[in-house]
């Protein structure tokens, strides 16, 4: 991800004539008797602009313009700090991140997902075909080479830890240490496991049926299961590990000792959980879940991930299809030049 969050330069006086050539023909256009919700006049106007610059030198400008009515208006060129104290981890094409608070960033090599260890001492760096433990400074303390690893997940104490991992569509459990790597006797999903937060054995996997499974990842054992929940999407633990949820296609199901309880809630893609409540990302909004969801933010357009800060103040997530990160919270901080990021995690300092 080199150049990450960099300023990239912008020949203002092309933005401003194409922006002007766009208005008037926005403004010219025949009325029709359907309208079109924005989203949809945007994406055309984006289809355009992509034809304009496969034929004209200027075509990069045009681009760079259109993407910024999309996205968060003011949005800062380059990512100078983070709105609150701790670290950011963040991965993509690029390969995977830290973000310090000042903005200081050290790339851990070319893992296109990742995950902090318990109290951020390492991080888990998945390749196409590698499983690494790497330090905050960038060094490989481990790897094993294992096909098409995807959704690395560290749980545990400060001492003893495992960290989970999709491998050819099987998943696995290894030692913190990179030993000990076996197979589960469980089918997973394509959502990422999560481990009950402070336990280095019980690891919630959700099944290709839907089902949620809390599971004893040394034992082989299974501690209970709820029955299945169609299209699920996400889950997560609360800090203290009492209570599970999961999102599906078009519910919110809340998990407790194996009981569960659902309530129709459609969209939901992403959860987090902190201090502060749960956190829904649900198509352009970031909502707090309160009874009933309050919105604290809507995009121009779909957003990607979540995360808590430290001091559950902030929310971060991503807008794809104007390339900026977004912190959410007392107030809404744009950083443009972030595309393709997903946020691994964003943790207080050791």
């Amino acid at each position: 991800m080199k150049g990450l969050f960099e300023s990239v330069p912008v020949d203002r006086d092309a933005e401003e004539r194409t922006w002007q050539v766009v208005r008037a023909a926005f403004e010219e256009r025949e009325p029709v008797a359907r309208r079109r919700p924005p989203y949809a006049i945007a994406l055309v106007a984006v289809a355009a602009v992509v034809v304009a610059a496969a034929l004209s030198p200027p075509g990069r400008a045009v681009v760079d313009a259109v993407k910024r009515t999309l996205g968060v208006e003011h949005a800062s060129p380059a990512l100078f700090r983070l709105p609150a104290a701790g670290r950011l981890l963040v991965s993509g094409p690029g390969g995977a991140w830290i973000i310090e608070a000042d903005g200081s960033k050290r790339h851990l090599g070319d893992y296109r997902e990742a995950a902090w260890s318990p109290h951020g001492l390492f991080v888990a760096g998945a390749a196409a075909n590698e499983l690494a433990a790497i330090d905050p400074n960038g060094d490989v303390h481990w790897s094993l080479g294992r096909p098409d690893v995807r959704a690395p997940r560290w749980g545990g104490s400060l001492t003893d830890t495992r960290i989970s991992y999709l491998s050819g569509g099987r998943l696995h459990v290894v030692g913190g240490n990179g030993k000990g790597d076996h197979v589960l006797g469980i089918p997973s999903s394509r959502v990422a496991p999560s481990w009950r937060p402070n336990d280095k054995r019980q690891l919630a996997i959700v099944t290709p049926a839907g089902r949620v499974v809390l599971y004893d990842a040394d034992t082989n054992s299974v501690l209970w299961r709820t029955h299945a929940y169609p299209h699920p999407r996400a889950i997560a633990w609360s800090s203290s590990g009492t209570e599970l949820v999961l999102a599906t296609a078009t519910q919110l199901v809340f998990i407790r000792d194996g009981k569960s309880r659902a309530v129709d809630l459609p969209g939901v893609r992403a959860v987090a959980i902190s201090r502060s409540g749960v956190a829904l990302l649900r198509g352009n909004t970031v909502s707090l879940l309160d009874g009933e969801p309050h919105r604290l933010f809507a995009a121009p357009g779909h957003l990607a991930g979540l995360a808590w800060s430290p001091n559950g103040k902030w929310l971060a997530t991503t807008l794809p299809a104007a390339g900026q990160l977004i912190f959410v919270g007392p107030r809404v901080v744009a950083v443009s030049n972030a595309g393709g990021i997903s946020l691994d995690g964003w943790l207080p300092n050791p």
